[in-house]
């Protein structure tokens, strides 16, 4: 595409929909890099995940909202699985939870084998359709991320572990079916990881919601301009953006304690 053929109301909804999904995703994976427990919003998006799979082939066509309870119910029992495995099982918990990623995905493989259309739909799951997002979808996430953010934001939910959990899933099985598993990582992990080291969490949030959002602009401009998958794209324009920030506000640490 070139520059005069290009529309930015394409991207206006997928703009939209990488908003949504960083408004959850900062302050969790703020919390996920603190618990130290980095791998647990792979798993449990791939757990999600598998649910959405069972959903498609045991169930054939059914509503949204029928896959969308599959999908959560799949979510909250892997987190309460997880949250079980850290009250007992703790030295040995990021093992687990990589198990449990490869359990789920490779299960998700099994029940898709026979499955027809099974690779556009492992496809869409991985690496999400997010430049085809429809403002309806948006509706329904915007209708869940609302009351999850007012929970947060409310409730001590990082002292509630059970709590956190319960949000965590909830969030994370929306923003799989929005954008895809890869960047659901990259989007709790990268601006979480470039603002770790900010004190002040008002200044931390707000920093990483900007490298968020630019990232989402840039990887959605590339997309289009080079004809590039949009949630692949964005995963290396989140890393990019870390990559240019994350000195950039070390240096203004270093400067700011010397004066």
């Amino acid at each position: 595409m070139i520059w005069s053929d290009f529309d930015l109301m394409l991207i206006v909804p997928a703009f939209l929909a990488g908003a949504l999904v960083l408004s959850t995703h900062v302050p969790l994976g703020q919390e996920v890099l603190k618990r130290g427990i980095i791998f647990i919003d792979i798993a449990i998006a791939q757990i999600a995940a598998l649910g959405v799979i069972a959903a498609t082939v045991f169930g054939g066509e059914l509503a949204t909202w029928q896959i969308q309870l599959f999908a959560g119910l799949s979510a909250i029992t892997g987190a309460a699985l997880i949250h079980w495995l850290e009250r007992h099982h703790a030295r040995s918990l990021e093992a687990l939870i990589g198990l449990l990623f490869v359990l789920a995905a490779s299960g998700g493989l099994l029940l898709t084998s026979n499955a027809p259309h099974s690779g556009a739909l492992l496809h869409d799951l991985l690496v999400g359709q997010i430049l085809w997002v429809s403002y309806e979808q948006l509706l329904w996430v915007m209708a869940l991320y609302i009351p999850l953010l007012i929970v947060w934001f409310t409730f001590n939910c990082t002292q509630r572990p059970m709590l956190f959990y319960l949000v965590f899933s909830l969030a994370i099985t929306a923003s799989v079916q929005l954008v895809g598993i890869y960047l659901v990582f990259a989007s709790l992990i990268l601006p979480a990881l470039a603002s770790s080291h900010i004190i002040n969490v008002k200044n931390r949030l707000f920093i990483a919601y900007m490298i968020g959002l630019g990232a989402y602009i840039l990887g959605l401009i590339a997309s289009l301009i080079f004809d590039l998958p949009t949630g692949a794209i964005t995963v290396w324009t989140l890393l990019l953006m870390v990559l240019i920030t994350k000195p950039l506000l070390n240096r203004c640490k270093i400067e700011t304690l010397i004066k």
